[in-house]
């Protein structure tokens, strides 16, 4: 009994699962069709949506087509309308310009015919303007050439004898004026300098307490001089000038310092090379502050302050440098004051002026070690080393190698002259007197015309006698100039030549 009901219990349950099974599938059939039916649904609402939205977009395409035909239309129109406008324009251009060109043909005959017309005229005039010029030589028996020349030489005669006699009066009345004024000013200034002249030279000679040093100084085997000359950069020349030794060098400075240190050797009595050394080094050390208490002592006798330190050393070295036995700082300094004396009476700028003359030969101090002009290398010197611009122009153009820019620059150049020319101020041996004498008159005799020339007065003037046929009076004014520029770029000298050209025409009859 029991079994049974357990067993119909067990059927009952197996049932009941079929049973929930069976619905189960019915359910999700059921489902599966409403959800396919819904899925449906919705595509055909999607495809039925597409379509209405493709024949929207496709009746707006085809409007813009429309529309755009239509304008292109509208713009073919237009162009057309506009090429069939200027069309029109061309060929009425076309047009115009034939006319034109008909006109300017028929223009040109005539002008051609006018132009027959006047060469045919103008052939009859020529023939005419002939045939009384031949008649007029006839007459005159003289060609065309023959009167021209004559007319010509007519007057430039007279032309030359004017233009003489304005130039003669011209300069006579600016040397008259010019010279007295001068004279005024260069007295004045020379008075109120009233510098001491100064005619130092940098000797070479060293004198030997005995002859016996000359041996010392020559050392075993000439040791002694070779270490010398070798260390201090010079030759010591040993001969027979009794108790002498000379030093040769073309830098005066190392000049100077081999001179001071022969003499401690000398005075010492020890000479050998390793003293010879430490005596050179200590003498160059002590010119070396010579030098540099030089230009300082220049700069504050001309009244120059401010200057660079290098400058006043570079200045310094012209302590040991001469030209024509005229000591170089020395005459730097009395340019600066000359200088400054002038540009006062002149109404200049007289610290230019001073400046410029203190520094104007500052380029002798190097000139042996660089290329080029002493005016030249002081100038880039002093630029260097930011002196005023003036003062550079001033010290450049003293001798005329650049354009003077300054009436500071005349100055300048005015004070040198004055230092150098003024009697006494520079000497010079006889060989080489004579030498320039001698190239001054051949260059005078060097130009044509020149009959005679004569160097006079120390060389100060050269008088040129020419030959009055070759040469007339405007002719002897150029002569001068000439010859006077030809000395300027040839020769080397101090102060200023005068030129002077005497014509003199002499009529020689005899009494019978």
């Amino acid at each position: 009994m029991g079994k049974i009901e357990t067993g119909l219990i067990l059927l009952l349950v197996l049932g009941a699962l079929l049973l929930a099974a069976l619905l189960t599938i019915l359910l999700v059939n059921i489902y599966k069709s409403k959800f396919k039916k819904e899925q449906s649904e919705k595509a055909d609402a999607v495809i039925l949506t597409a379509v209405e939205k493709a024949k929207t977009i496709e009746l707006e395409a085809r409007d813009k087509a429309l529309k755009v035909l239509q304008e292109s239309e509208q713009e073919a129109n237009r162009r057309r309308q506009d090429i069939l406008r200027e069309d029109d324009r061309q060929q009425k251009r076309r047009a115009e310009l034939d006319h034109r060109l008909e006109r300017l043909e028929l223009r040109e005959q005539n002008l051609n015919k006018r132009q027959s017309a006047l060469d045919k005229r103008a052939n009859e005039i020529e023939k005419l303007y002939a045939d009384q010029l031949e008649e007029l030589q006839r007459i005159a028996q003289m060609t065309m050439d023959d009167a021209k020349q004559v007319l010509m030489t007519e007057a430039e005669k007279e032309a030359r004898n004017d233009m003489a006699r304005i130039i003669r009066s011209i300069e006579a009345e600016a040397r008259t004026e010019g010279d007295k004024r001068a004279r005024e000013i260069i007295t004045d200034a020379i008075q109120r300098v009233a510098s001491e002249h100064v005619v130092s030279v940098s000797t070479s000679l060293v004198t030997l307490p005995n002859e016996e040093m000359k041996g010392r100084i020559v050392g075993r085997n000439g040791r002694n001089i070779r270490a010398f000359e070798q260390a201090a950069g010079v030759d010591v020349i040993v001969d027979d000038t009794p108790e002498a030794v000379t030093i040769s060098c073309f830098d005066p400075v190392r000049r100077e310092i081999a001179r001071r240190s022969l003499g401690r050797l000398i005075n010492d009595g020890r000479i050998h090379p390793a003293h010879i050394e430490k005596i050179l080094a200590e003498e160059e050390r002590e010119v070396e502050k010579a030098i540099v208490e030089a230009g300082e002592e220049a700069a504050f006798d001309a009244g120059v302050a401010g200057m660079h330190p290098e400058v006043l050393k570079m200045l310094g070295r012209l302590k040991f440098r001469t030209s024509y036995g005229q000591n170089q700082l020395a005459h730097a300094v009395e340019v600066a004051r000359l200088s400054a004396v002038l540009a006062a009476e002149l109404g200049a700028d007289v610290e230019v002026a001073r400046t410029g003359g203190l520094l104007h030969d500052l380029g002798k101090a190097m000139d042996h070690n660089t290329e080029g002009t002493h005016a030249q290398l002081g100038a880039d010197f002093a630029r260097r080393y930011g002196v005023n611009s003036r003062v550079v122009n001033a010290m450049a153009s003293h001798h005329h190698e650049v354009e003077q820019e300054s009436i500071e620059a005349v100055i300048v150049e005015a004070a040198d002259a004055i230092s150098g020319a003024r009697p006494g101020a520079r000497r010079e041996d006889l060989e080489q007197y004579i030498k320039r004498l001698r190239a001054l008159e051949e260059i005078a005799n060097s130009f044509k015309g020149v009959q005679q020339s004569y160097a006079i007065q120390a060389g100060r003037e050269v008088r040129i006698i020419v030959q009055p046929e070759e040469i007339d009076d405007l002719a002897s004014t150029r002569l001068a100039r000439d010859i006077a520029k030809k000395v300027e770029e040839s020769m080397q000298y101090p102060g200023q030549i005068k030129v002077t050209v005497i014509r003199e025409t002499r009529a020689v009859e005899f009494a019978k």
